[in-house]
């Protein structure tokens, strides 16, 4: 269910654009608000959903899964810790569900210009980036293969 923005509730802070694994959100020049260019790309992943402080993002269901006259509301309350999944189905009924965020901090990942640049043999190296450090371990265990 590919995502749309509410142009009439987004402030166009981008937190959306940041976020965005597809790179499909993005600011309008003019508007200065939020749109999915390519939503048929869309990986569902609701991170816009979620990073959205103005609650201006909403989910367009597909019609197998939410026919006519449905509606599919995401809240994002950050001071209570849960995001909030709230679907009306066309006869009326209501379900809601409540989920932990369990993301980090907006901002508290430093970007790359902030770390020292790799040694040339940590280039060739399995490790991702500063791989050790957080996830708070002194190294990662090497894999032994045994040949037959």
């Amino acid at each position: 269910m590919p995502t749309f923005v509410y142009t009439s509730l987004c402030d166009g802070c981008g937190k959306c654009v940041e976020i965005c694994p597809s790179d499909i959100m993005h600011i309008d020049p003019v508007m200065r608000r939020a749109y999915n260019i390519e939503p048929e790309y869309c990986w569902e992943c609701y991170s816009c959903v979620k990073a959205c402080p103005q609650h201006a993002i909403d989910i367009r269901g597909y019609a197998d899964f939410a026919p006519l006259g449905h509606a599919l509301t995401v809240l994002r309350e950050p001071e209570k810790g849960v995001i909030s999944w709230k679907v009306v189905y066309r006869n009326g009924e209501t379900k809601t569900f409540r989920f932990p965020i369990r993301t980090t901090k907006f901002g508290s990942i430093k970007p790359p210009k902030e770390l020292p640049e790799p040694r040339p043999e940590e280039l060739s190296s399995e490790l991702l980036s500063h791989e050790p450090e957080y996830l708070k371990i002194p190294f990662l265990p090497k894999l032994e293969v045994k040949k037959a």
